[in-house]
């Protein structure tokens, strides 16, 4: 058992001081996006707003992810990621305080689409910032770290956030958010100021190439895209089809969901570690993750037995604790040969985009043609995200043999 630990703990060794900060600052920030998971209640409870409004402000909060991740881009490469994250996260806490003020449905839309810009302009900066203090040979395992503080975020938050509602009422979801945020702006500021910090991977590009002209990383971004579409079913239609179908109470959908957290707590950082050092290509991985993501779905029209969902659960959590990170590293990886903030925000977006069309076109679905038939075009989806990530695995190989290296993975040049 000791043997067990120490090797899970050495997963984590190696990684920078300032990863480990910018970890804590993720979890700070996103343990405090409390109010997100209980807003469509708050909406037609508090609010009393109809449903159609409510898809409607959600469709504001996706066009501000959007608009929000490509601004973060530009002012990253234009002022520096230091900057972005410290206006992003102080302005952010700020807006989040005020949109409990805002009671009208225009205002609210108007509102939610500010809070969602503001705040999603840290995702391209905060990237950058992990690539930068990260070696090379880490950047895999420091994304996963990063995620590690994201699912820990998103675990806490909602329960707390609960334990809010009950005792200050929704008003104080929104301090506590702003005021976490604030927290958040002052440690980053106290660890991370760039005077005081060292960064492991400095990147210049004297002549940078556009993210736009990367055909392989626009290959790459639509796969992403339909990756996303797929992902967020299981936190959208999944629960629907748990309930509606194999009539699973809401405990027992909590605890299905939760295996999914606690999976990726145990077992995503060796996973990691040992997938890099395999002679995979990060593109063979990514593609092996969509493969078991989408398989997730399809085996749940073959059988009625409520085993099943175990099963599939367990195939999308490790599709996506491998597509997840190698994808994120992918992109950290093409973005060295031109403006980071550039391709990473357009790896958010990419995201962002699955957020504002997955949602919606799933719970349409299974209203319209039931959860099987949703089942297998969710399969297809993936399925063409499976094409396109072969598609991306072919074109670099025909890349390396033009002799062209900046465009291939470092991984390529010596397995494919």
């Amino acid at each position: 058992m000791k043997t067990l630990i120490n090797n899970y703990v050495n997963t984590f060794k190696g990684l920078s001081r300032e990863v480990w900060w910018l970890a804590l600052i993720t979890l700070i920030n996103r343990a405090g996006t409390m109010v997100i998971p209980f807003l469509s209640l708050y909406l037609t409870k508090s609010l009393g707003f109809t449903v159609s409004n409510v898809a409607w402000i959600m469709s504001a909060f996706g066009l501000g992810s959007v608009v929000g991740s490509w601004l973060g881009g530009k002012l990253t490469d234009q002022i520096g990621y230091y900057k972005v994250m410290t206006y992003s996260l102080l302005s952010t806490g700020i807006l989040f305080i005020a949109l409990q003020f805002l009671t009208s449905f225009t205002a609210f839309c108007i509102g939610i689409f500010l809070v969602m810009l503001v705040a999603d302009t840290f995702r391209p900066a905060m990237f950058v910032a992990l690539s930068a203090y990260s070696k090379p040979e880490n950047k895999t395992r420091s994304v996963t770290l990063i995620r590690l503080a994201i699912n820990l975020g998103f675990s806490a938050g909602p329960a707390v956030g609960g334990l809010i509602i009950t005792t200050l009422g929704y008003s104080g979801l929104f301090w506590v958010d702003g005021i976490t945020c604030i927290v958040a702006t002052l440690v980053l500021i106290n660890v991370l100021n760039p005077k005081t910090t060292k960064q492991l991977d400095e990147v210049k590009v004297e002549n940078p190439e556009s993210a736009y002209g990367d055909k392989a990383f626009l290959i790459f971004l639509f796969a992403m895209m339909f990756f996303g579409i797929v992902f967020l079913q299981y936190f959208s239609t999944m629960p629907i089809y748990y309930k509606d179908v194999h009539l699973l109470t809401e405990f027992e959908i909590g605890i299905l969901l939760g295996m999914n957290g606690f999976l990726i707590f145990v077992f995503e950082m060796p996973l990691i570690k040992w997938l890099e050092n395999t002679k995979f290509t990060k593109t063979s991985l990514m593609l092996f993750g969509a493969v078991l993501t989408g398989l997730s779905f399809v085996i749940l029209n073959f059988t009625n037995w409520v085993g099943v969902l175990v099963i599939g659960m367990l195939l999308m959590t490790f599709g996506e604790m491998i597509a997840f990170p190698f994808s994120n590293a992918f992109a950290m990886d093409r973005a060295k040969k031109g403006n980071q903030g550039e391709y990473m925000a357009l790896y958010s977006i990419a995201f962002s985009i699955a957020h504002i069309f997955g949602h919606n076109m799933g719970l349409q679905l299974i209203g319209k043609i039931g959860f099987d038939n949703t089942w297998f075009i969710i399969t297809a989806l993936a399925g063409l995200c499976v094409f396109l990530l072969f598609t991306l695995k072919q074109y670099l190989k025909y890349k390396k043999k033009k002799k062209e290296p900046a465009m291939v993975e470092e991984e390529d040049i010596l397995w494919i």
